[in-house]
């Protein structure tokens, strides 16, 4: 069993798209890690069809934006009509359909997951509304200015200090997952510590 090194608090921001399979494995190891260590983590919308909105992508990948949109509505107006602790559990009954279950439809997704977190089946309307593309937006791009431009989803701060990933496959548990925890954080917390990385040779891997 890995143990916690010590009772202080850690401040964390993580900011996810739904849709985003690396964001969701990120998630849960930082969701095992808070099993060991103290950690204050705030959920936040970005968006993978905003990021890429004026980008030259392949018609395949933005064939996917309208769906991936329709989720990252529904969380920030769910946010704004209901909360902030209701956007954890929301995103997590969201990716477990989108992800392990490998659900690509988007009303059953969204009817089952607002179901599963007690939230009115009526929200789904939003999801299809710009309503609260205001926050949405906002949302993202704070995320994105303060880990820089040339990133994506996820986005984590620790105690204030932001960067891109990392991206894991599979997520790590106990004590693999709390060394790679400290190690990440201890890189990001060098200002002058900009990339690391390596060629992926696993997709996602939801176990």
């Amino acid at each position: 069993m890995a143990s916690e090194d010590d009772s202080t608090t850690t401040t964390v921001e993580f900011w996810f798209d739904p849709s985003c399979p690396w964001a969701w494995m990120t998630s849960r190891w930082v969701d095992e890690v808070a099993r060991y260590r103290d950690l204050d983590i705030t959920w936040n919308i970005m968006s993978l069809a905003v990021l890429n909105e004026d980008k030259d992508v392949s018609d395949d990948y933005k064939a996917f934006f309208p769906r991936a949109l329709r989720y990252t509505r529904l969380v920030a107006a769910v946010k704004e009509l209901h909360g902030q602790d209701k956007v954890k559990p929301l995103y997590d009954a969201l990716g477990t359909r989108i992800h392990p279950g490998a659900s690509t439809d988007p009303d059953q997704v969204i009817a089952e997951a607002l179901q599963e977190v007690d939230l009115p089946a009526d929200l789904i309307a939003y999801s299809l509304s710009d309503e609260y593309d205001e926050q949405m937006r906002a949302s993202h791009f704070d995320g994105i200015t303060r880990a820089g431009q040339d990133v994506g989803t996820p986005v984590i701060a620790v105690d204030g200090v932001a960067f891109f990933g990392p991206v894991i496959s599979p997520a790590p548990k106990g004590v693999q997952a709390v060394s790679l925890w400290d190690g990440v954080v201890a890189v990001a917390s060098y200002p002058g510590f900009f990339e690391i990385k390596r060629s992926r040779t696993v997709g996602p891997i939801f176990d």
